[in-house]
């Protein structure tokens, strides 16, 4: 496409209807062989006093903080006649101009080398752009209309997938600053399918897939018709699909071996970056991600925690709801994925599996709740930093705990009440989702209070399992639906939850050892190193179990370790392993009962009315 001259562009916008007149942002990439762009704002109407501009610290779909401005340089500011005017720097990501008119221009150069949902990513095959991590922008003027003109499209053979609005050429637009920054895009010659979805009001919602790999189209096609099953397993949760800004919504997926990985979710749209060499192959396992970034384009995007609520790109929000917004998306994402027929009743099995031991048999869980283990993502939601931290001791992933409480709530619902989650999750989409009012936790205990009828169940199920750490009886749970909850490892010596490095010869523990475990009961921890286990020399030649491979859980072994203290020996009672396992009760070799083969058909089956 030819690109607009920005004179011209300017001149056109203001005949069009704007508000006001946008701050027009351009993005080109000459060096983007060394994964580098240059960037213009021209902010026009500027204010009288000093302009303060800043990149983010924090990105939407993201918890923790990060610091996006490290990676932008050569900045400059100029008056429309090309003087230079001057930029203070008043802190690691805030600049200020004091002097300036009315009219400003901007610049600078963007490195952007990491393609996740997080930062940004350029190379001469794409631009992979989170806009947080891409674009600097202007306090005090946050509701301003917003332009963004993509460049060199043609150099490159590119093209444009995002759910900005297209509005001329390769400009498109944003209704202000939170919606520009929660909206990525993706610029390369991707394979494109789109179809329409009749929502429940009869309006037609356009789903558009943009994947960015080496397949041949007919493969994307093929992961398109998979992908529509899961959209329509989804919409039938909540009974319709949201009401997408522009009709559309985007699926911005990127395949490659060097790429960061992740799912990030976005109002209208998600960013899925998968590290597979191709998408071919591996569908279902890639099915797994889509299914759970396109649940939060009901909850956490609309069904919005009001913690959340305005998002704060200065620093990140503190949200207790997490285990929630994304513990029973994660809980969704997998299930529909049986319900789709992607997934079988025993490979289900082994999902619950890590969603029940991570309540069950994870210190974290053990002490703390579902909203501090929520309240920790400003740390743990791929925060960087270099100094371990004590995580395996306090924290247990919001993810994981809020699915696991997921799983519960919904067996608990369709047993006691002849209900279930998707009941639930609409009382929910309908109170505060569809007529967009941010919830609190007592909103959603208010919720169940009223789907259930039963004010005191609501409370007690918050009390103890939200706001508490009660766990449920998820044995007797999944019974009625003919799974079986056992001990993973019944009968084999076990020294703990353990990993291990070679450094320079030494095998040393690696990570900190987990409470309650034999190792930790017996004062071994991350940085010593194993010298001798049971009397067998420690080499790294083989994994630490093959050492308790003639042993029973009772027995006493003797661990021989060094640390800046000197050499020790370590008496370790070895124990069972507290894992558990869910299996099918066919696969452990029980037969299913009439009652429980009806359970399972109405809690796995496929909701889609044909």
């Amino acid at each position: 496409m030819k690109t607009l001259n920005f004179v011209l562009l300017l001149l056109f916008v203001a005949t069009m209807g704007f508000a006001q007149n946008p701050i027009f942002y351009s993005i080109s990439f000459p060096n983007a062989a060394h994964h580098e762009a240059e960037v213009v704002i021209n902010l026009t109407d500027a204010p009288g006093t000093t302009i303060k501009m800043r990149m983010s610290r924090s990105s939407a779909g993201r918890y923790a903080t990060h610091e996006f401005g490290k990676n932008i340089y050569n900045l400059k500011a100029v008056n429309p006649d090309g003087s230079a005017l001057l930029i203070k720097q008043a802190e690691g990501d805030l600049y200020e101009i004091q002097s300036h008119g009315s009219t400003v221009k901007i610049s600078y150069t963007l490195f952007a080398n990491y393609v996740d949902g997080t930062y940004s990513g350029i190379d001469e095959s794409h631009a992979h752009l989170n806009m947080p991590a891409t674009f600097l922008w202007i306090l005090g003027q946050e509701k301003r209309d917003l332009m963004v003109q993509f460049n060199d499209l043609e150099k490159y053979g590119w093209k444009v997938a995002t759910q900005l609005k297209h509005y001329q050429a390769n400009a498109y637009t944003a209704p202000d600053m939170q919606y520009l920054m929660d909206s990525p895009t993706e610029l390369s010659a991707y394979k494109e399918v789109s179809w329409k979805v009749t929502n429940t009001d009869k309006k037609e919602e356009t789903i558009r897939l943009a994947t960015h790999s080496v397949d041949a189209q007919p493969v994307i096609d093929n992961f398109a018709t998979m992908l529509q099953k899961v959209v329509l397993e989804e919409k039938a949760v909540y009974g319709e699909l949201p009401s997408y800004d522009y009709g559309e919504y985007v699926f911005l997926q990127d395949v490659y071996p060097t790429d960061a990985g992740d799912g990030m979710e976005h109002r209208n749209s998600t960013c899925i970056v998968e590290t597979a060499d191709k998408v071919e192959g591996n569908e279902v396992y890639m099915l797994s991600t889509f299914a759970h970034e396109y649940f939060h384009s009901w909850n956490v995007k609309r069904i919005r925690p009001k913690s959340l609520e305005p998002f704060n790109f200065e620093h990140a929000n503190i949200s207790g709801e997490l285990w929630f917004a994304e513990g029973f998306t994660q809980y969704y994402g997998e299930m529909l994925l049986v319900r789709a027929g992607f997934h079988t009743a025993d490979e289900y099995a082994k999902t619950m599996s890590g969603l029940i031991n991570s309540v069950l048999n994870t210190p974290g869980a053990a002490k703390y709740s579902p909203i501090q283990s929520s309240n920790y993502a400003v740390f743990a939601d791929a925060g960087v930093s270099i100094d371990p931290t004590n995580k395996a001791n306090m924290y247990t992933s919001y993810y994981y705990y809020g699915g696991a409480t997921a799983l519960a709530l919904d067996l608990r619902l369709r047993s006691e009440f002849n209900l279930t989650l998707d009941d639930y999750m609409r009382q929910v989409w309908l109170d505060y989702g569809k007529p967009y009012i941010p919830y609190t936790i007592a909103d959603l205990e208010k919720s169940l209070a009223k789907v259930t009828n039963n004010k005191v169940f609501a409370t007690a199920f918050f009390k103890n399992f939200i706001y508490g750490v009660e766990k449920n009886n998820y044995e007797v749970l999944l019974a009625k639906a003919g799974y079986v909850l056992r001990k993973a490892n019944p009968g084999k010596a076990w020294m703990g939850q353990i990993t291990a490095k070679l450094n320079n010869g030494n095998v040393l523990i690696n990570g900190n050892s987990i409470i309650g475990t034999p190792i930790y009961n017996a004062g071994l921890d991350a940085g010593d190193i194993l010298k001798k286990i049971a009397g067998k020399p420690v080499d790294g030649s083989v994994p630490l179990a093959t050492y308790l491979a003639d042993k029973k859980p009772g027995d006493v072994i003797t661990i021989d370790y060094q640390n800046r203290t000197g050499a020790h020996q370590a008496q370790v009672t070895l124990a069972e392993s507290p894992l558990f396992e869910v299996v099918t009760a066919e696969s452990a070799g029980q037969t299913l009962t009439k009652e429980q083969q009806d359970f399972r058909a109405k809690w796995l089956s496929s909701k889609v009315k044909q």
